[in-house]
């Protein structure tokens, strides 16, 4: 994601390709040998790097299986996606295979006739695993095909930590402060954020609505678009505190969040800050904006520290359940395309690209990087695992409350403000 695949690059694809061209023929895990002909149309928000290069050598993969079938890749920047994949689909003009966030987006598109359910065989079910495929679910029908998990935390620089003298990373807020303190003391930046792209900072909120809003109230809030639990209101002022600390970059306002040096990952990539909040994309974006373009050596995970009083799990886990979704029309060779992407060999080369945690049990083996394990280790040991707000609640209610975080970040806004836009918007419909 997906994920949500937020991920613009990504990190290498290496011999895991070459046994997926070479081992996958077979069909024992779900690849199929089934004849198709034409053209496969595919959106990614991979950019360039590894990758985009995944999706090219998959889809070479494919062809060299299936000679008569063609998949054309096509990349498309991640904040210019749901725009245009919008535009395409009211237009009857969408590719067959695209990116899909998941959630109420996803929803308002099943509701819509836009998307095609997924038709999955047993072993496409092992393959994902049932939990995956119930973030993608709609009363039962699978729309879209997870391939990565993706729990969201806080990447840090071990490095960086060591020279600041913290010896493990915050379990709470008051340690994350205590954190922000010493990493300024050094002259980096503690945390880096591009609130430029808008979601980037709002996740800082969102993480403060799982520490402080019990699941019902996530929920509640997810079926009827109403925000009067005080929870709401009390993850901003958390936020507003935090602020209080200085926590972010010079220029935090303006800097986008994968888009060079001097973005938020950009940044980590070059220790100039020491933490960004994130999903298990970003060591793949991470690595792409090192000079020498290779896994950051020193980067570790830890779970969004616990809040005080919040009634929310301390173990839970804020993460994306999106994947790829096929449009109405897409021909059965779509599908099979996913299908294949699923198998053990695929999900080993996937991982390796987006340097991420595949979806397929089998290929977890190849994940080694400790803040892969790190994160792993938290997402199964969480009581439970919410979707990114801008996704559960839709496209026009999540981008109010993006922006009204962006505002109370800039001085222009209050927390009790994004309640306010937020309802606002959900009563527009």
């Amino acid at each position: 994601m997906t994920r949500r695949t937020r991920s613009a690059t990504a990190a290498a694809v290496g011999m895991c390709l070459a046994l997926a061209v070479a081992g996958c023929a077979g069909g024992d895990d779900g690849s199929s040998s089934s004849g198709g002909k034409g053209t496969v149309t595919l959106w990614t928000n991979a950019m360039e790097g590894r990758g985009a290069q995944y999706w090219k050598d998959a889809a070479k993969a494919y062809h060299d299986l299936h000679p008569d079938t063609t998949i054309k890749i096509q990349s498309v920047q991640n904040e210019d996606l749901d725009g245009k994949l919008q535009n395409a689909l009211n237009s009857n003009s969408a590719p067959d295979i695209f990116l899909q966030r998941g959630g109420g987006k996803m929803r308002a598109m099943a509701e819509a006739g836009q998307i095609r359910p997924l038709e999955l065989t047993d072993t496409d079910r092992a393959n994902v695993g049932e939990a995956a495929l119930e973030g993608v679910s709609i009363d039962g029908k699978v729309y879209a095909m997870p391939l990565d998990t993706q729990p969201e935390g806080i990447y840090y620089s071990k490095d960086l930590f060591a020279q600041a003298g913290i010896s493990t990373p915050p379990a709470t807020m008051d340690e994350l402060k205590e954190a922000v303190t010493k990493l300024k003391a050094i002259g980096v930046a503690p945390i880096a954020v591009g609130a430029k792209d808008a979601w980037p900072a709002a996740h800082w909120y969102y993480n403060f609505v799982l520490r402080e809003c019990s699941r019902e109230a996530m929920d509640t809030a997810a079926k009827s678009l109403t925000f009067k639990d005080a929870c709401w209101t009390r993850a901003g002022e958390d936020l507003a505190a935090l602020l209080k600390e200085k926590p972010f970059q010079k220029g935090f306002l303006t800097a986008t969040s994968q888009q060079g040096a001097g973005s938020s990952a950009g940044m980590i990539a070059n220790h100039k800050a020491a933490m960004e909040l994130m999903g298990t994309w970003n060591p793949g974006v991470i690595a792409d904006l090192t000079p020498g373009k290779k896994p950051l050596p020193d980067l570790d995970w830890f779970p969004f520290p616990a809040v005080p009083g919040g009634k929310g799990d301390p173990s839970a886990i804020m993460g994306g359940a999106g994947g790829y979704s096929l449009s109405d029309k897409a021909p059965d060779e779509a599908l099979d395309f996913l299908r294949f992407v699923i198998t053990k060999e695929q999900q080993e080369a996937y991982a390796g690209a987006f340097d991420t945690v595949p979806v397929n049990k089998k290929a977890q083996g190849v994940v080694t990087k400790s803040y892969n394990v790190s994160a792993l280790k938290a997402f199964n040991k969480a009581a439970y695992s919410m979707q990114f707000l801008d996704t559960v609640y839709g496209q026009n209610v999540g981008n109010a409350m993006n922006i009204a975080v962006v505002n109370l970040l800039a001085g222009k806004g209050s927390a009790a403000d994004i309640v306010k836009d937020v309802e606002a918007a959900a009563e527009k419909g």
